[in-house]
């Protein structure tokens, strides 16, 4: 039993063309099933930013809003690029890497670090010394040697 009506049979289905631009009309093989695991963060050059914020600078009322669009940037990225124009550090418009700044550690903190490694090698060298003292000890005692005795035979 066919459930279709004659106005569906008359009606051919829909075909999209694959045109430029097109989405709809694309192949699914014609597509990339690559998808990126992490998309790339993007990176502007001292250059690239100073453009940007001479250009945001000698924008009328009205269009500040689509050179952000057009560039891809927020009002806030902006503000901050600004600020760092304004102090005049230039250096702090270069890519920076994030998190917090790698300092020299203090002379005092070497020589701390250098102890702390040479104490734990000792400590370590103690208890594998105590380990062989205790195996004598025990050879010892199986064999039926006393620690007396051989004091004794040695003097």
């Amino acid at each position: 039993m066919d459930h279709t009506t004659e106005r569906d049979q008359l009606q051919p289905e829909p075909q999209h063309e694959a045109r430029p631009g097109n989405a709809r009309g694309a192949r699914l093989q014609d597509l990339d099933p690559e998808v990126v695991a992490q998309p790339q963060r993007r990176r502007f050059t001292a250059e690239e930013k100073l453009r940007i914020l001479e250009a945001a600078d000698a924008c009328e009322h009205g269009e500040l809003g689509a050179l952000l669009r057009r560039e891809g940037i927020y009002y806030s990225t902006l503000s901050k690029w600004r600020a760092a124009r304004d102090r005049g550090t230039f250096a702090a418009l270069e890519n920076q890497k994030p998190g917090p700044k790698a300092t020299e550690p203090h002379p005092a903190e070497l020589r701390l670090a250098e102890l702390e490694r040479e104490n734990q090698r000792l400590r370590d060298e103690l208890t594998k010394a105590r380990v062989i003292i205790d195996v004598q000890k025990k050879v010892s005692e199986l064999l039926g040697l006393s620690p007396q005795d051989d004091s004794s035979e040695k003097s």
